[in-house]
């Protein structure tokens, strides 16, 4: 109905999208910051994420990119990391995939906000989640040589994230 007003490329504009993107701009997680990938398409959002002090990764801003489906709220959102990243649950590829359990398509729920998302995926860079793992020699790692793991980790983060 409305397609002919909106470019094909692009999914509709939903009603969740902006109200999504407002409460996450208005009120981000701490360390968070959140704008649109193209300010004429609210389901492309990009995030930057500070590295938590408390952990491996301080000191690193993160880019992320956030992709609402056309279906979104019923169907989950693609979190991805565009920094490469030394972390179990996020693969370091190109596509930097998130393993994030609730934004599995069989246990995401349309009441779940993207700002529950966000701060779920930043408690992951304080405390990784390595039974659960996308790398899982990475996740091996992080669960038997600890030292290992984190000064991986730092020098990652300084290489790719600007950390310390």
């Amino acid at each position: 109905m409305l397609e002919h007003l909106y470019p094909h490329d692009k999914p509709l504009p939903t009603p969740e999208a902006g109200r999504e993107l407002a409460e996450c701009t208005q009120n981000p997680p701490t360390g968070v910051t959140v704008k649109l990938i193209d300010d004429n398409d609210l389901h492309k959002w990009e995030i930057i994420m500070d590295g938590p002090e408390q952990s491996a990764y301080a000191g690193g801003h993160f880019t992320l990119h956030l992709t609402l489906p056309n279906n979104y709220p019923f169907k989950p959102p693609v979190l991805n990391f565009a920094t490469k990243i030394y972390h179990p649950n996020i693969s370091n590829d190109e596509k930097g995939s998130m393993c994030l359990g609730m934004l599995r398509p069989d246990e995401w729920k349309p009441p779940n906000r993207v700002l529950a998302v966000l701060e779920l995926a930043r408690s992951l860079l304080i405390e990784p989640l390595p039974d659960d793992a996308i790398e899982t020699s990475i996740a091996e790692q992080y669960k038997n040589k600890r030292s290992e793991w984190e000064k991986e980790a730092r020098s990652w983060t300084k290489r790719y994230a600007g950390g310390k």
